[in-house]
């Protein structure tokens, strides 16, 4: 993939991830349990992704993962998922792949959004998935039998088992604001 397509790619998940965090601190905390701390609010980035298969372990997502997962305060979701490397489509046509473009990008890609819910102690507890860019997930209820969400400070560690008995593992860090530095607490303030 071209440094042009990858910047383009990342500036506009990037843009659509702010904007849906910038809704989301809009909105009330009406869905989550009073006094509960929800540990899942944020915007966070994709590290790392891996799934384990019959055939071996593989890198869904390419060396170069890109992704965002969203959870509002209102207990909503967005997870856009792709292969940082993922060669462009000859035509500027999102229409216009060709089959072996389309079946690439399918493949290396995912999208989806919906609704969450937490524990009493303001962990992920499960998921219904209202939209995806793989039909098949489309009314998909997800427990903590098929999906773990585990917050370990600023990190976020997903395992999934697929349908097919893959497991997808895969590693986020929370996103900080555009321009905000984050500070050591071990170098003195100046």
């Amino acid at each position: 993939m071209t440094a042009r397509r990858t910047s383009r790619m990342a500036r506009l998940v990037g843009a659509l991830m702010a904007g849906a965090a910038a809704v989301s601190a809009a909105l009330p905390v009406a869905a989550q349990a009073p006094g509960a701390p929800n540990e899942m609010v944020g915007v966070w980035r994709m590290v790392s992704a891996t799934l384990e298969g019959a055939d071996g372990v593989e890198q869904p997502y390419g060396a170069q993962p890109q992704g965002m997962l969203v959870f509002t305060p209102d207990m909503h979701f967005v997870e856009v998922l792709t292969a940082g490397d993922t060669p462009r489509f000859a035509s500027d046509v999102r229409g216009g792949g060709t089959d072996a473009e389309n079946r690439r990008a399918m493949a290396s890609s995912i999208g989806f959004f919906g609704t969450y819910h937490v524990d009493a102690q303001g962990r992920f507890a499960g998921n219904r998935v209202e939209g995806a860019t793989f039909p098949n997930w489309v009314g998909a209820e997800r427990t903590t039998r098929d999906l773990q969400l585990r917050v370990e400070g600023d990190r976020m560690y997903e395992t999934f088992t697929r349908p097919d008995g893959g497991r997808l593992s895969a590693v986020f860090e929370r996103a900080r604001p555009a321009g905000v530095a984050v500070s050591d607490p071990e170098t003195p303030a100046e």
